[in-house]
Formats: structure tokens, C-alpha cells, sequence
């Protein structure tokens, strides 16, 4: 039995992981029949069901930061996930606008997975593929200074793609430009339908 999740339902081998468990929920009912929770431990909310196309998928919040997510996967690779896309958001450090839809292919010199990445930037025209860096807070002054070392910043993917790494489960990620220091941040609204846009995206890619 995982340490922290506590399933109520199977879990699919395919993930959508997001840190907010609202934004779980939100997705489950976006890109899922008749969902069922399949955790509500430690307020980690999950959801498997399937999709519109028949694919099996489960939704997974992650909680805040680098190290939840990092044991939240170690889970559901026990669990027996084998591929997992994160739907998240992240603060630009340069030309990124809010709203904007980031396809990483670096976080802190960790990559993520070849075929999940081209599946999202084939889903995903507009979004532009780049590096992130991810800390372990956001909220220090070096976030407002633009970054010759990546394009936005963000608290987990690079966890997660290490995590992946060692639990051999194929990680990608889209990031939603949610702050940014001359701009302030994306309005709730208008992130609920980028978050909704990339969630289709994660799962279309996933169902290949």
C-alpha cells in the first residue's frame, strides 16, 4: 500500500497531474465520464474515469512544491501509472505574456519525456516549447529579473521529472504563465479555460 494515497478506485495507467486539487476536480468534470474519486487522502483529491475517446485516465492533485509531488508520483508509480502529464502554472521570467502556454523541455537540466512533449506541442501550435526553472519558492526578487537560464519558473516539474526518472514513468508538462512581475496575474476565469485548453491537450497526448 503507497504511503500517502489512499485509492478508492483503480488507477489508470495514464495521469493528468495538478497540484491544485480544485483544479483536479475541475478537469475530472471537463475530460472525464462519470468520474470517481479515487483519493481524497491528505486532501490530495484524484479522480479516474474515462475519457470522451475511451481512454482510461486518472486526474491526480499533487499539493504545493517540489517534494509533495515528488512522493504523490513515487505513489502512483506503485500504483502503477506509467505515464503522467502535469497541467500547471508557472511565472515568466521574460517575453512569456499571461496566459500563455509553456511546453517544457527542460526543467533544472532534467528532461522530460520525447513522445509525450511532441504529442503536446502537436496539440498545442501556439505554445512554445522552453526551460524552466523550479524552486522552491517563488516568491523571492530574483523572480522579477528576466532569466537567460529559462523562460519561466515554476515549484515542481523538475521534481517531477526526476521523480519519473527513477520511478520509470514518462513525465511531460504544459505550464499556464499565471504571474508576471510587470503584469500581476492571470484572472481566474481566463485561467480555468487555459487550464481546461491544456487539459485536452494532456489528455489527447496521452490517448496515443
Amino acid at each position: 500500500m503507497p504511503a500517502r494515497l489512499r485509492p478508492t478506485a483503480p488507477i489508470a495507467a495514464d495521469a493528468i497531474l495538478v497540484g491544485d486539487p480544485g483544479r483536479a476536480l475541475m478537469l475530472a468534470q471537463e475530460l472525464l465520464e462519470q468520474p470517481k474519486m479515487s483519493n481524497h487522502a491528505r486532501g490530495l483529491w484524484g479522480y479516474t474515469g474515462t475519457t470522451d475517446a475511451g481512454h482510461e485516465l486518472t486526474i491526480q492533485s499533487t499539493g504545493m512544491g517540489g517534494p509533495s509531488a515528488s512522493v504523490v508520483l513515487a505513489d502512483l508509480a506503485e500504483l502503477g501509472v506509467r505515464r503522467g502529464i502535469r497541467v500547471g502554472t508557472c511565472a515568466s521570467l521574460g517575453d512569456l505574456e499571461l496566459g500563455d502556454l509553456l511546453v517544457v523541455t527542460e526543467a533544472n537540466e532534467h528532461r522530460p519525456d520525447p513522445a509525450l512533449t511532441d504529442g503536446l506541442q502537436t496539440a498545442l501550435r501556439d505554445a512554445g516549447p522552453g526551460r524552466v526553472v523550479s524552486l522552491d519558492c517563488l516568491y523571492r526578487p530574483e523572480r522579477d529579473l528576466p532569466s537567460i537560464l529559462a523562460e519561466a519558473a515554476d515549484m515542481q516539474t523538475a521534481a517531477l521529472f526526476r521523480a519519473g526518472a527513477e520511478g520509470e514513468v514518462a513525465i511531460a508538462a504544459v505550464l499556464i504563465v499565471a504571474e508576471k512581475s510587470d503584469s500581476g496575474e492571470l484572472r481566474d476565469e481566463e485561467l480555468e479555460e487555459a487550464a481546461k485548453r491544456a487539459g485536452r491537450a494532456a489528455a489527447g497526448s496521452l490517448s496515443t
